[in-house]
């Protein structure tokens, strides 16, 4: 048996063995993803480093899955370099799979800082600025956050229209009609759930409450209005061509 030592703890560890192995029968935790007891080691991940000393007596980070142990070996696994060397190895994970939940729970686990989640979100301000100087509703809003502008809802003001959904150029902006409610969603946070109208023509559920109340409000000066119906715009469409067809029948 080989006497090593992990984090001040004295250990037996077996001929040829690895760090990662040696430190794994003993109950200390050393992050890793591309490690697999049936295959050779890569070292893919990176994220098993450990600090060793050189043969020069500098001390270095080195992969525990390849590195051997050897008699009166010194090693630690959270060092702050350990810590440095984690943090980039994870980020370098995240960079080609951002939305990695097993990674990201893994930095979790041994608490390592890493880059936000992606929203998918580029900034642009369309969902913004189509709310506030078309829609009128003001709905939505640009915030400050620990990781970087972040559009949030205006609570209580959105009229569900989905209009932001429509000009959302990366299509983070989600809208879901289900069990007679419309759900406005910004990738996974919901930002507005309201009642849908059912089609006075063909009893569709085809717009929200709040949309048309507002539509009403807006245009309700309006000298050109006429009495307000609730049809969705197929049966707008027919009506439309059906008082086309007669106009012309009336014609002849």
């Amino acid at each position: 048996m080989i006497n090593i030592t992990i984090d001040d703890q004295q250990i037996l560890a077996r001929e040829n063995q690895s760090v990662f192995q040696a430190a794994k029968e003993n109950g200390i935790k050393i992050p890793h993803l591309c490690f697999h007891p049936a295959l050779k080691p890569s070292g893919s991940c990176k994220l098993c480093g450990v600090e060793v000393a050189s043969p020069s007596g500098k001390q270095v980070v080195m992969l525990s899955c390849i590195l051997k142990v050897k008699e009166n070996l010194e090693i630690k696994t959270t060092s702050e370099l350990v810590r440095t060397h984690r943090e980039n190895a994870f980020n370098r994970l995240l960079q080609m799979a951002p939305d990695s939940s097993r990674i990201r729970d893994l930095a979790t686990a041994f608490d390592v800082k890493v880059i936000p989640p992606p929203t998918g979100c580029i900034r642009c301000r369309l969902c913004i600025r189509v709310c506030k100087e078309i829609v009128k509703a003001g709905a939505l809003k640009m915030v400050k956050t620990e990781t970087g502008p972040k559009v949030v809802s205006e609570p209580g003001l959105c009229i569900g229209c989905g209009t932001c959904a429509n000009l959302c150029p990366t299509h983070i902006i989600k809208v879901t009609d289900q069990d007679s409610v419309r759900t406005i969603s910004i990738k996974e946070e919901v930002i507005g759930q309201l009642p849908l109208e059912r089609c006075e023509g063909c009893g569709k559920m085809y717009a929200t409450v709040s949309f048309l109340r507002h539509v009403e409000e807006s245009t309700l000066q309006h000298p050109d209005t006429k009495e307000h119906h609730h049809l969705c715009p197929s049966c707008i469409k027919l009506m439309s061509n059906r008082a086309i067809t007669e106009k012309e029948r009336i014609k002849k």
